[in-house]
């Protein structure tokens, strides 16, 4: 539970206490997307909220940080005395031995590496940069060739006018005054087992050990701007709807030196109006008349490779499938292609000719088959004025 004042990080990525590490980050990223202030521009209610996300997602995220914040309702710092640090319990802004319950909370946090010390939460260790998704729409003919396409990634990058010192060029970044430069401080604090010291974060400095007299006029002393980049990325033949490529090192600059995270491209194949998929094999229909069904034929039919010729066997039932071998998908990790499938439609004709009528009557009498009197229209007429 979290301390007063402060909201649920369960609640603002809309994730159970049970979630994997897995659904916290398909939520985190779910909800990024939608508040990115990128997507919502000028809006400060969806920056809020995208603050408060990576702010939920930043301990959750983490192992360490998350089991303290089970355990004790915050991360760090404990929360201000009468706070109930242990979720309201029977003994909410109680003691013990002259300590509140939260400062038992941050010292036992620092015994079992807490954000106390120099550990997860250090705000000068290096951290990874945000993993970035974003979607992209190809064609059917587009994922059976694979081709480059540049795409263009808003991201946070280091602030090339400050070279990310968040100080104004010609200025320095000085050591913090109440800290030494160390980004921490030590407080003694009395438990049940005796005096013990205590040491955090830096709050005049936020942990960094250092302080910007005069920021940096482009990222007012945040270090990071954001800029639109362009990549070449690389989509492999065989590639369907759901299929996620990962561009390592190309998502957003990790912090403190760190590494930077991973792009991710998730695709969208659009539908073909010549073919239907199946995984790798495709499928597509051919019509015919009657005649190329009974006496056989060759027909073209259209592949991505240009038109192709088939043959029709004599005597080809209506709905039969036909294959041509290798003439599908690619596919993804295999060295060959699917296969094409081809539905037959035989044509029935509704306007024949007088000497049609006639051939397909004596085909009739040929199969001893039963069909309508095929009468021209002088018959028809006479048995009109007879009758």
């Amino acid at each position: 539970m979290a301390a007063p004042g402060k909201k649920d990080y369960y609640e603002v990525l809309g994730v159970p206490r049970s979630a994997t590490p897995d659904e916290i980050k398909r939520a985190y990223r779910k909800l990024a997307r939608k508040h990115h202030p990128d997507a919502n521009p000028g809006n400060q209610d969806a920056e809020r909220k995208f603050k408060e996300i990576n702010e939920a997602n930043d301990v959750l995220g983490d192992p360490q940080k998350r089991a303290q914040y089970d355990q004790f309702g915050f991360v760090g710092d404990a929360p201000p005395p009468g706070s109930g640090g242990f979720g309201g319990g029977p003994f909410h802004g109680g003691g013990f031995g002259g300590v509140g319950f939260e400062d038992l909370g941050d010292i036992f946090g620092s015994f079992f590496g807490g954000g106390a010390g120099r550990g997860a939460s250090d705000p000068n260790a290096p951290k990874r940069g945000l993993d970035l998704e974003m979607s992209m729409r190809i064609t059917l003919e587009t994922a059976y060739r694979g081709v480059s396409r540049e795409v263009e990634v808003p991201r946070e990058e280091n602030c090339p006018h400050c070279s990310g010192t968040g100080a104004e060029p010609g200025t320095k970044v000085e050591s913090c005054s109440a800290c030494g430069g160390t980004g921490q401080v030590e407080r003694i604090v009395n438990t049940p087992f005796g005096r013990m010291s205590q040491i955090t974060p830096c709050a005049a400095c936020g942990g960094r050990g250092q302080v910007i007299k005069t920021p940096c006029k482009e990222c007012k002393g945040s270090r990071r701007v954001r800029r639109t980049r362009k990549l070449d990325v690389k989509i492999p033949a065989g590639v369907d709807t759901g299929t996620r490529l990962r561009i390592s090192g190309e998502g957003e600059v990790g912090r403190n030196d760190g590494p930077p995270g991973d792009l991710f491209i998730l695709l969208e194949v659009m539908p073909d109006p010549r073919f239907q998929r199946d995984g790798a094999d495709l499928h597509t229909k051919v019509d015919i008349e009657i005649p190329q069904a009974v006496l056989g034929a060759s027909v073209s039919i259209p592949t991505f490779d240009g038109m192709e010729k088939l043959d029709i066997p004599a005597g080809t039932q209506p709905g039969s499938v036909l294959r041509i071998k290798n003439r599908g998908m690619p596919r993804l990790r295999g060295s060959n292609n699917g296969d094409l499938h081809i539905h037959v439609r035989v044509s029935v004709p509704k306007n024949l000719s007088e000497r049609g009528k006639q051939l397909m009557s004596e085909l009739a009498a040929e199969m001893k088959v039963e069909v309508a009197e095929n009468k021209g229209i002088f018959d028809r007429i006479r048995d009109k004025f007879a009758g």
